[in-house]
């Protein structure tokens, strides 16, 4: 019997399964060395949430509405409140903002305090009156101060030029 043919056709299927074995085997490797990278990319996640979550605790608390409307004015306008030690007057707030006091651009600058108001960062004490809504918890969620200086002291906004600041921001309220 000729065994031949039969020996010849198993070489065959071994160099097919040997050719086989060799590609599973690159394959492997290839996957091996992806899984690493990606095993590292999951490691550099986990440190980069650990550090942002650290991070976040140190970050100042945010003192203005992150909904404030997008027209510049309107965090020229805060930064007036900010300054101001006393109530304004959309006319105050106008001529603080160096915009000539015009019938339309004082209407224009009292319905911005009034969304201000409506934003819950501004309050209408009376009638054409606004002032900074006043925070009743800080940051610590310690109530504040009776006397407000604690606020000026951890606030550098809060703090005036003097006289002269005052003065700036603060016109004589006289019905305008």
């Amino acid at each position: 019997m000729n065994i031949q043919p039969l020996l010849d056709a198993l070489g065959l299927q071994e160099d097919t399964a040997r050719a086989l074995a060799g590609d599973l085997r690159a394959q492997i490797d290839d996957l091996q060395a992806r899984l690493r990278e990606a095993e590292t990319h999951l490691e550099h996640l986990a440190i980069t949430r650990k550090t942002v979550t650290g991070l976040a605790d140190r970050l100042p608390v945010q003192t203005s509405s992150p909904d404030l409307p997008g027209h510049p004015d309107y965090s020229r306008i805060l930064a007036v409140f900010n300054e101001a030690t006393s109530p304004l007057r959309a006319r105050d707030v106008c001529e603080a903002l160096g915009h000539e006091l015009l019938p339309k651009n004082v209407e224009g600058t009292r319905a911005k305090l009034k969304r201000l108001v409506k934003l819950d960062i501004l309050t209408e004490i009376d009638t054409g009156n606004f002032t900074r809504k006043q925070q009743t918890e800080h940051r610590d969620n310690r109530p504040d101060s009776a006397s407000g200086q604690d606020d000026v002291l951890r606030d550098p906004a809060l703090h005036t030029s003097g006289k002269a600041g005052a003065e700036r921001y603060c016109a004589p309220l006289d019905g305008g």
